[in-house]
């Protein structure tokens, strides 16, 4: 419930639309109206913890726990806000909101995989920190670089001659590019009072500058507008000296060091999951072994109890007459087995009646049902046999292939002769897959073929491509495009996983990793949420 509410609210702050000077639209104060019931709905959450934990005095208790901490401060600063909203109180009510837009975050409380996630973020920060101090002073060295070589060399652009061009009015912009080893058109000449490409701020005249653009080049954003602009300055004979090992060492090798550092802390933080899981569940099976021996004693001390009153009576026990009946059956059974005197005592049930059914059987195998039943029988067999072979499923890919091929080499004024050709070749391919899914729908029988989700897709791609048939038998010319969805039929090429050992691996971790995946998109996707609902508190309307 709390999830849902979290959920709720994160749509109601994305719905809210902030206009110039304070006003409000019609929805966005219908939105307002909800706020004190989210506010109630958080405080009610941690009030519950903190009855139940207790406040922050002992080990354990609420404000103990990071996430708990940040939980409190959304509730305190929602209570805030609305009692100043309330009271006419003088306090700044678009700070408190603006922490609002952490409520998305209290998502990460109630999800375990993604605490892991953000875990194992944080405590790469301190390696991060340390990768960042390398890049900084890779960044600084480059710049110093830079700064020797390119320092006021980016203000020399193409101008207009005075008095050449007369009362002609001429867009210079058009002919903003650093010169110097680049010649100017016409009518211009090179001159050093432009303020520099993109308005300046790619440039090397101080360090800040510097190691600004060196910044932007390894970030790979428009570093070859940067590398352009020194060979129209200075030449391109020695430029890349400078630029191909910046881009090497700073995008290449440093930049990759941040997602070395991350995946290293996820492989740890995901053993250190697994090794807890494991101690939990050796920890469950020793528990339920002792509960077991605990069981065991009282059975012993039982017997030991029962063959004291066995003594005391001078009697058979209840114990005795209970191994002494198993023993008898177990005998009996015995001789049941080996065809000897006693089958008839110690013999099934279901054996009654047997003997009569067998001629009745006999004769029913003779009639001409049975035989055809048995040739049906063989049949089937001989054709699961050739479904199931390699052969067979090659020859389905190909066709496959094949078909792919055929949806693609569609272009605008084809000639003739592929049109046909193409039209025929579409109802080939529709019968022969067909075929195939008679053929395995037969063999393998109804529910063990719709068990494979390959074959429950290909039965829906050739139903879909009939309709479409069918329906440009009716309406021709319309076509609901639903033959290209047999180029998916691709995908069961995963299925030769099953004979490459080594591919399989992959597959499998690759599936493995999945969650792991799914949970780092779902926080970057929430980090993105936060900072847009904080961009809107603080920049909307303005």
């Amino acid at each position: 419930m709390i999830l849902a509410t979290i959920i709720a609210n994160c749509i109601v702050l994305a719905l809210e639309q902030h206009l110039p000077g304070e006003d409000k639209t019609p929805m966005s104060k219908r939105l307002e109206k909800t706020e004190p019931y989210f506010i109630g709905m958080f405080c009610f959450e941690a009030g519950i913890k903190i009855i139940a934990l207790g406040f922050v005095f002992h080990k354990g208790s609420y404000l103990r726990n990071g996430w708990n901490v940040m939980d409190f401060i959304v509730v305190l600063s929602g209570i805030l806000a609305a009692a100043g909203a309330h009271m006419n109180i003088s306090v700044d009510l678009r700070t408190l909101r603006a922490v609002r837009v952490l409520r998305p975050l209290k998502l990460v409380s109630g999800i375990p995989s993604l605490q892991i996630v953000l875990k194992s973020i944080m405590k790469a920060m301190v390696p991060l920190l340390q990768i960042g101090l390398l890049l900084f002073f890779a960044i600084l060295m480059f710049a110093i670089i830079g700064l020797e070589f390119y320092s006021g060399k980016l203000h020399y652009t193409c101008k207009p001659q005075p008095g050449i061009l007369g009362n002609e009015t001429v867009d210079s912009s058009e002919y903003e590019f650093p010169c110097g080893v680049r010649q100017c058109p016409s009518k211009y000449a090179c001159h050093g009072t432009w303020i520099g490409p993109n308005d300046g701020i790619t440039q090397f005249d101080n360090i800040l500058f510097a190691v600004l653009t060196v910044f932007q080049c390894i970030t790979m954003e428009g570093w070859t507008t940067v590398l352009y602009n020194t060979d129209d300055a200075l030449g391109p004979s020695w430029n890349w000296i400078y630029f191909v090992p910046l881009i090497i060492i700073g995008s290449f090798f440093v930049l990759n060091l941040v997602l070395g550092v991350l995946s290293g802390e996820f492989a740890k933080e995901r053993e250190r999951v697994e090794n807890r899981r494991a101690f939990m569940k050796l920890r469950r099976q020793q528990q339920i072994e002792r509960e077991l021996n605990g069981y065991r004693a009282w059975i012993d001390r039982a017997e030991e109890v029962m063959l004291a009153e066995e003594n005391k009576n001078k009697g058979p026990s209840a114990l005795d007459v209970l191994k002494r009946a198993t023993t008898i059956k177990r005998r009996g059974l015995d001789v049941g087995h080996r065809g000897q005197p006693g089958e008839e005592q110690y013999g099934d049930i279901s054996s009654v009646g047997v003997p009569m059914a067998r001629p009745s059987i006999r004769s029913v195998k003779r009639g001409p049902t049975a035989y055809f039943r048995r040739k049906e029988r063989l049949l089937r067999i001989s054709i699961r046999r050739v479904v199931k072979t390699h052969t067979f499923y090659w020859t389905v890919l190909g066709l496959v292939a094949l078909n792919t091929i055929c949806v693609a080499i569609v272009h605008h004024n084809q000639p003739l002769w592929l049109s046909t050709f193409l039209y025929y070749a579409e109802f080939l391919f529709l019968a022969l897959f067909l075929t195939e899914m008679f053929l395995k729908m037969y063999s393998l029988g109804p529910r063990l073929y719709f068990h494979s989700s390959f074959n429950r897709f290909d039965c829906s791609v050739i139903v879909g491509s009939i309709f479409e048939v069918l329906w440009g038998f009716f309406r021709p010319g319309t076509s609901f495009g639903i033959s290209v969805l047999r180029a998916l039929r691709l995908l069961r090429i995963f299925k030769i996983t099953k004979y490459w050992a080594s591919l399989r691996n992959l597959v499998v971790s690759l599936m493995n990793s999945m969650k792991s995946i799914i949970s780092l998109i779902f926080l970057l996707f929430l980090f993105i949420l936060v900072f847009a609902l904080l961009g809107m508190q603080l920049f909307g309307g303005r």
